[in-house]
């Protein structure tokens, strides 16, 4: 026999909707549990019942929440990565119920509105900024914000139109996207090439010493962003990270 979920149904929101983003990256559309609350930058738990395959890993995963507060729905994005619970969540068809857990997790924009946010990210590490980046776009929030977010490609970028959509509603935020394989792309781009580092962050930052850095991404970019930012003589205490490993 084949077990059920044990939590009622309210509990247990379905797929909505799931689609591909860019290459090699998929985003997951749920129905928002009742009463579910969080801050956007938060991440929560994700439970498949009774997948098609699974491994030593088990069946939950932790997904940073990609939609923000406002939004009527749940979205989660990942990188499409060749494991059993990847794999599960593209074959689960629209309707499937699957648990979420609450939301947790500190890694949300800071209160004081005279310091700006420096956003780094790499890849999927975009999931978090997302969500603080439209709330604060749907709040009128005053902080200053800039995002440096860095892909190989223009075809590898999740959410590239989104974001360029943010810099024509939000007069406080700013977009530096990156691509460090621009030569191996069909598609044309006309912002900065290669990686993130300290003099293309002076090319668009007043002052180093001021913002709050947040970095999300690859373990070893979050590694070396960390290090590059103390050769600035950032405060140790204004740089927060989160790293975005692939299972």
């Amino acid at each position: 026999m084949v077990a059920q979920p044990t939590s009622s149904r309210n509990e247990q929101p379905q797929l909505l909707g799931k689609d591909e983003i860019a290459e090699g990256t998929m985003a997951f559309r749920f129905e928002k549990p009742p009463g579910f609350d969080f801050r956007p930058g938060q991440s929560a738990d994700l439970t498949l019942f009774n997948p098609p395959e699974t491994d030593s890993g088990g069946n939950t995963r932790t997904f940073s929440i990609a939609s923000a507060p406002f939004e009527e729905k749940l979205m989660f994005a990942t990188r499409m990565r060749d494991t059993a619970f990847k794999r599960s969540m593209k074959q689960i068809p629209l309707g499937t119920r699957v648990k979420i857990d609450s939301a947790t997790g500190s890694f949300t924009l800071h209160k004081n509105p005279a310091k700006p946010a420096v956003f780094l990210a790499g890849g999927i590490g975009i999931t978090p900024f997302l969500s603080i980046l439209r709330q604060a776009d749907h709040e009128r929030a005053p902080h200053k914000l800039y995002l440096f977010y860095s892909n190989r490609r223009p075809e590898d970028v999740p959410f590239l139109k989104a974001l360029g959509a943010l810099t024509m509603t939000n007069t406080n935020f700013r977009f530096v996207g990156t691509m460090t394989n621009i030569s191996n792309s069909k598609s044309k781009w006309g912002g900065e090439t290669g990686r993130i580092d300290k003099e293309m962050l002076s090319r668009h930052l007043s002052d180093f010493r001021g913002p709050i850095y947040y970095i999300a991404g690859p373990p070893a970019m979050v590694a070396g962003m960390r290090k590059m930012l103390a050769g600035t003589d950032v405060d140790e205490d204004d740089i927060r990270s989160e790293d975005f490993a692939g299972y």
